[in-house]
């Protein structure tokens, strides 16, 4: 794959993040894509319709940051004379990936059990649960947000982007 077409940053970004001028990853919009954290963390406590919304908001917040990876990678390709199409499809697909898995996905499924097996727990001793898995929830974000980062860049690291590599590669330069 020719080495224009993909970005092999360690974190699915572009040089815009690493000046840290990326509104998606460094302002407080980034929490948006923590929202069903937060809403899995209060699933036995509010509305079922409150925790799929909390959902739509982190995918919204996914679609925003995978629309703005590729513009930007249509206009880096443009700006050097080179046919965007593959950068651009390249990036989506790289952060729409990324973000999936290490913003949704998986931090979700881990709130999920760990505030289920917090509730289970509590009830299996006789007491009810009230806001203890919650708080168990809440407090446990902070703390899985950097593996679950590392992890899924190796996932990807492994599996997708060497994809990608060998398509291009046998594709060769044609476009």
């Amino acid at each position: 794959m020719p080495d224009d077409v993909v970005d092999h940053s360690p974190h699915p970004s572009h040089e815009h993040s690493k000046a840290g001028n990326d509104i998606w990853r460094d302002s407080p919009l980034r929490f948006a894509g923590y929202t069903n954290e937060v809403g899995e963390a209060f699933r036995p406590l509010i509305a079922p319709r409150l925790v799929l919304g909390s959902y739509a908001v982190s995918v919204a917040y996914v679609l925003g940051d995978t629309y703005d990876k590729a513009a930007l990678a249509g206009r880096q390709a443009r700006a050097q004379g080179l046919n965007p199409t593959p950068l651009v499809m390249t990036s989506a697909l790289d952060v729409l990936s990324w973000q999936s898995i290490a913003s949704v996905a998986a931090p979700g499924l881990i709130i999920n059990r760990a505030v289920a097996i917090a509730g289970a727990a509590l009830r299996a001793v006789g007491r009810q649960p009230g806001w203890a898995p919650t708080i168990i929830g809440l407090a446990a974000i902070p703390l899985i947000v950097k593996p679950i980062d590392a992890l899924t860049d190796a996932l990807l690291d492994r599996s997708l982007r060497p994809a990608i590599e060998e398509y291009y590669r046998r594709r060769g330069k044609r476009d």
